[in-house]
């Protein structure tokens, strides 16, 4: 309503001066153009255009300003999981650490353990193999004896048979016969 008492006014302070020039002359061009924005800037003002924009601007702005507040709340929340994630791969990377080194520590101890077990199973197989060529010694020894013994006896009954007579022989028996008699006495 002010606006528009406003006009009136600015329009009966110009009425002096449409007097002196004998009224309204509507082919100047200046002054048409004039009093069109005068009544479009007053029809802007009846109809609250500028508290129209002010608030539209200020919706806008409130607007803008919440998504901010959110872009914040989301950036803070992913720096958040960000650090998170990056304990998690630090705890998993440590715990990766520890079980190659559980894993080496075991290998080593396993090759350890293998190396001793072979070196027991090579000593093993070493004093059954010398027990082995002890035992193939003595049996050729006793071999050899046997067959030294065998040989003997036969070499020894050729020349007993042909120097020995029948009561010779029989003597031989008899004193044999008694030397056993006399052993198991």
């Amino acid at each position: 309503m002010r606006n528009i008492l406003a006009l009136a006014l600015t329009f009966a302070a110009a009425s002096p001066a449409f007097a002196a020039g004998g009224g309204m002359d509507l082919s100047n061009t200046n002054l048409v153009v004039a009093l069109a924005f005068v009544l479009f800037i007053g029809i802007l003002l009846y109809a609250k255009v500028p508290s129209l924009i002010a608030g539209q601007l200020d919706k806008r702005a409130e607007g803008i300003q919440k998504e901010l507040e959110e872009a914040r709340a989301l950036r803070e929340e992913a720096q958040t999981v960000l650090a998170s994630y990056e304990r998690k791969q630090q705890e998993v990377q440590a715990q990766a650490d520890q079980i190659v080194a559980a894993a080496r520590d075991d290998a080593a101890r396993a090759a350890e353990a293998a190396k001793a077990d072979l070196q027991t199973s090579i000593a093993r197989r070493l004093a059954a193999a010398q027990e082995q060529i002890a035992s193939a010694e003595a049996s050729a020894v006793k071999e050899v004896r046997d067959q030294a013994i065998t040989i003997a006896v036969a070499a020894a009954d050729q020349v007993i048979s042909k120097q020995m007579t029948a009561a010779e022989a029989n003597k031989l028996i008899d004193a044999a016969i008694a030397d056993v008699d006399a052993k198991l006495h």
